[in-house]
């Protein structure tokens, strides 16, 4: 079994604010081990981005690590101080890539001259234009990426391709993890085509070792990732291998994600799509017991008030009362 780069144990984040407390992830637990591609899906609003923000420790301001144990690589990362954060676990252990991607660098200088900058950041030295030219010219270069990309700015460039040249930064360290959050939103399908080949491409290379890919496009985690996790409310109700939990959902929610997006095989061009019923939980003030329950067809009293254990099937994990013996009706 290869050790895992990323332990994630009964992780509470919350946002604080005027308008109260929101339970954005509660009690989230999660493995990826080195050689794994690990998606993470979910309706908007579900928590996904708030998670990855909490297991970088890189969070916005009101979002507030609550408790539970992030550990990459062997650092605990809300147990270890920010200057170790910074420079021994950040970049060379794990890299994150945020939504908001198109706005990471700066409109002001070109591309090469934010990659200097960066180094100089990283490693504590400067370094020379040219030589952080060169440097990222051979990353760029071993990626498939044109090294004229460097003399430009970033308005210069299409979103598809600042996208893939982010990502190229973001892994110019080798880190060993890699977290992308919604790394195909707004791009055509030829772009979202090229950003997949290139995720898989600095893995095979072994530029990474991991990768964790957040994203609502699970036609696009099911071509990127061996195992797909099903975030709900923030948690997790589902997590299994891409095909199964895709093709074979357990969850009455996964299930109803699924018939809720458009099929793209052609034998199943004239399926009709259902909407999930009811709407997405106060999540300053979830509902008791299982957080689907107030939408779920298959609810039953004990869903109500309890919250549903964790139950392995196989190589799956679900969190719904269908799959125990003990449920009452």
């Amino acid at each position: 079994m290869n050790k895992n780069l990323l332990v994630v144990k009964d992780l509470k984040g919350y946002y604080r604010g005027t308008f109260g407390v929101v339970h954005a992830v509660d009690s989230v637990s999660l493995n990826v081990g080195e050689g794994e591609r690990v998606g993470i899906a979910g309706e908007s609003g579900c928590g996904k981005s708030s998670f990855a923000q909490l297991i970088t420790g890189t969070t916005t301001p009101l979002l507030h690590y609550e408790g539970g144990d992030v550990i990459a690589d062997g650092f605990n990362i809300w147990k270890i101080p920010p200057e170790t954060l910074r420079k021994e676990v950040k970049c060379e252990r794990l890299s994150y890539v945020p939504q908001a991607m198109l706005n990471s660098l700066n409109p002001v200088r070109r591309v090469r001259e934010f990659i200097a900058d960066m180094l100089k950041e990283r490693t504590g030295r400067k370094h020379s234009v040219d030589e952080a030219s060169k440097i990222a010219a051979e990353h760029f270069e071993k990626l498939g990426l044109d090294a004229r990309v460097l003399d430009v700015y970033p308005h210069e460039l299409s979103g598809g391709m600042m996208q893939r040249a982010i990502i190229a930064i973001s892994t110019m360290a080798s880190p060993k993890l890699l977290i992308t959050d919604e790394p195909t939103s707004a791009l055509d399908v030829t772009s979202q085509r090229r950003m997949i080949e290139l995720m898989i491409d600095i893995q095979r290379k072994g530029i990474i070792k991991s990768l964790v890919c957040i994203s609502h496009d699970l036609a696009a985690l099911n071509q990127l990732c061996d195992r797909i996790v099903i975030m709900y409310a923030g948690t997790f109700v589902e997590e299994g291998k891409a095909d199964d939990v895709i093709n074979r959902p357990l969850h009455p929610y996964t299930r109803a994600l699924m018939d809720s997006l458009l099929p793209l095989e052609p034998e199943t061009k004239d399926k009709s799509l259902s909407s999930i019923g009811g709407v997405v939980p106060d999540l300053r003030n979830p509902p008791p017991g299982c957080r689907f329950h107030p939408r779920c067809e298959k609810c039953m009293k004990i869903c109500t008030y309890r919250e549903p254990p964790e139950i392995k099937k196989k190589d799956r994990v679900v969190r719904c009362w269908l799959y125990s013996r003990g449920r009452s009706k």
